[in-house]
């Protein structure tokens, strides 16, 4: 049976003059809108007390399981206004389902995939003047769940709270799109064979942060990271998947193994692919096939992928033996008609021949 959420009958917001201020210049997840969504769950009573309220502090007891067992699951994806005033979603019933698998691999209940989508398009509902409308804005929405269960003893927690916030972004990258560099890390691994590589949760972030420094030290934007087994395998970036771009016209993107977060914008863009004349190849990629790629000229084209910032065009990757340029096309090749062509799709500015948009108000 899907939940019913209360809603605020008089909800209360900044005033319009500092939410438009704001919206000028929101930068990354910096900003909150005025309300957020909850729902608990107990192991006795299950999901219930679904509710939209003021975006508020939660009160946990210093047991709280999340605190010491990193018990969490997170999500990502936006809402966008279009041209005419509506307010759409993009694919969150895909976000549902990987949340709802995030869950099964941290041993948390999982919420139905019906009520997840309900709960973020009552949030964005209710806080529809918080939706920017500048150029590539959007409004971020950040649905996740955490074990509450005062109890300090390693098993699941009898207790979990559900939240979705939101946030004004513009661009991930203060700059706007231009080619990052790469810092290609063999030592330290951000998951292992039969970890959480492909659920979306905090422990896994957290395991990058180390590489990433270590990138920043090297002159480099972001960090690579191969697999932990043989350090010779790509697997993905420290937030976004990987993908490479042939002289003979093929998309290749390492196959999703375990290790690899399934990501939604990776996906879109190997169904958009073959549109644009790309053949899609997912399979093992080794560095080694990259590097000996970027040399000889056979790989034209390297980018990350994600929701955050769609598509990042790369423009070299390093490790302790070099750096390899890539020769990135002056009018920016297929990574940059691959954006535009989402974008258009989630802005409305195009046809979405996909069924991928859904409409809020």
């Amino acid at each position: 049976m899907a939940l019913t959420f209360t809603t605020p009958s008089n909800p209360s917001y900044l005033a319009e003059d500092a939410i438009a201020k704001i919206q000028e210049n929101p930068g990354f997840g910096v900003y909150f809108s005025d309300h957020m969504a909850l729902i608990d769950w107990t192991e006795e009573s299950g999901w219930m007390n679904a509710r939209i309220v003021d975006h508020a502090p939660i009160s946990m007891d210093p047991a709280g399981a999340v605190f010491h067992y990193a018990q969490e699951v997170f999500e990502g994806l936006k809402a966008y206004h279009r041209a005419d005033g509506s307010i759409w979603l993009f694919r969150p019933e895909r976000n549902a389902e990987r949340f709802w698998n995030s869950c099964a691999r941290l041993s948390l209940p999982q919420l139905p995939k019906d009520d997840f989508v309900e709960a973020v398009r009552q949030l964005v509902a209710v806080d529809v003047c918080w939706v920017p409308t500048g150029e590539e804005q959007s409004l971020y929405i950040r649905p996740f769940a955490i074990a509450t269960e005062s109890f300090l003893g390693v098993r699941p927690s009898k207790a979990v709270t559900f939240c979705i916030i939101t946030s004004p972004v513009g661009s991930y990258f203060a700059g706007g799109v231009a080619p990052v560099d790469i810092w290609v890390e063999s030592h330290h691994s951000r998951v292992a064979n039969g970890g959480t590589g492909a659920a979306k949760c905090g422990g896994n972030y957290a395991a990058s942060l180390l590489a990433e420094s270590i990138a920043y030290e090297h002159g480099c934007n972001q960090v690579m990271f191969v697999d932990n087994a043989e350090h010779k395998w790509v697997e993905e970036l420290g937030g976004m998947n990987f993908v490479v771009v042939t002289k003979d016209n093929k998309l290749v993107t390492p196959e999703l193994n375990g290790n690899i977060l399934p990501g939604i914008t990776r996906d879109s863009l190997l169904t958009l692919a073959p549109e644009l004349g790309l053949t899609v190849e997912e399979r093992p990629v080794s560095l080694a096939e990259v590097y000996q790629g970027i040399d000889d000229g056979t790989v034209t084209e390297l980018f990350a992928c994600g929701t955050a910032a769609v598509i990042t065009p790369i423009g070299s990757l390093t490790d302790e033996s070099g750096r390899h340029e890539v020769n990135v096309p002056v009018d920016g090749g297929y990574s940059i008609q691959l954006r535009n062509r989402l974008l258009d799709i989630q802005y409305g500015r195009i046809a979405d021949t996909h069924g991928w948009t859904q409409r809020v108000c």
